[in-house]
């Protein structure tokens, strides 16, 4: 997943933050300066900046739906290959599916959009009087278009593999879904490969390198949640967040010594070196919070993991 490092802070928008990549430059660069329909190279720029657009808007659909739920929301990094919305949602499907679709539903939006100021280009004569104007607005409903279809494919870990992951873990758990998501993704990133190949496209290979690295993260981590999963659960404490009660056993790491110990035993402190730990992070959602905090949710309720 693209990182910080090597991306430019833009700006911040309803308190979050905006990235580019450097990279993105480069492909602005090159597809801006290839020969297209319009007259001269300045329209081309127009419209890789369209393309930008509708996925800053796409991503921030991720981040304020998130929100909605009860989520966490952190930063927005643009890079060649698309964006990425950095979301934490509650660890529940119905949460994690409203989460994911909102970004596609943005596309879905946008189509009468886009399709009402084609239809006006067309009423004005722009076609004549003003044709380059008349292509990028095509142009830039066909991005849109294409961007929901792509994104839409049931291939983890596109949006449409994520809201395929989520609506399995209704049925089989939050581990077992993620595996079937990997699964298939592996399935797609052949057919990916296989059609990259066909067409030539360097951008469709690196698209599946991109996919078949997350699907292997997607497939480990499936591994890790069900080997949590089967562990015997504490009682008396329960994660804030999700409400799932923590597995016995020495599985948190000191950040100092590196020594693995149970810090629900010793209440946040390593026996190896006496590190006091602030916070501790569940094992099931991945939040942090005080282990006073995993007492007091423990009073209202407590569920094993799935």
């Amino acid at each position: 997943m693209p990182t910080h490092r090597g991306s430019i802070r833009l700006f911040r928008l309803a308190g979050i933050d905006v990235y580019v990549h450097w990279a993105w430059f480069l492909a602005f660069l090159y597809f801006s300066s290839r020969p297209h329909a319009y007259s001269n190279y300045g329209w081309n720029a127009l419209e890789i900046l369209a393309l930008f657009a509708i996925v800053l808007t796409h991503e921030f659909g991720h981040q304020l739906a998130c929100r909605s739920v009860g989520g966490k929301t952190h930063d927005i990094i643009l890079w060649p290959l698309g964006g990425v919305a950095y979301v934490n949602p509650p660890q529940r499907p119905g949460a994690q599916l409203w989460s994911i679709a909102a970004g596609p539903l943005v596309n879905v939006g946008l189509i009468p959009v886009l399709s009402g100021l084609v239809a006006a280009s067309t009423h004005l004569g722009w076609y004549d009087s003003n044709p380059n104007a008349d292509q990028l607005l095509h142009n830039i409903r066909f991005i849109n278009f294409v961007l929901l279809i792509f994104n839409m494919m049931p291939v983890y870990p596109l949006d449409g593999g994520q809201i395929l992951r989520s609506l399995l873990w209704f049925i089989f758990g939050r581990a077992n879904s993620l595996m079937a998501a990997s699964v298939i993704g592996f399935i797609g990133v052949v057919a990916l490969i296989g059609l990259a190949i066909f067409s030539q496209s360097l951008w469709l290979g690196i698209m599946a390198v991109f996919i078949l690295m997350n699907c292997w993260g997607g497939l480990k981590q499936a591994q890790a949640l069900a080997k949590i999963a089967k562990i015997p659960r504490r009682e008396g404490f329960a994660c804030p967040s999700c409400k799932t009660a923590p597995p016995l056993g020495a599985l948190w790491r000191c950040g100092k010594c590196g020594q693995a110990f149970d810090t629900f035993l010793t209440l946040g402190t390593c026996p190896h070196c006496g590190t006091q730990f602030n916070v501790t992070q569940c094992l099931d959602c991945g939040t942090s919070r005080p282990i006073s905090e995993w007492h007091s949710s423990a009073e209202g309720g407590v569920r094993s993991a799935e």
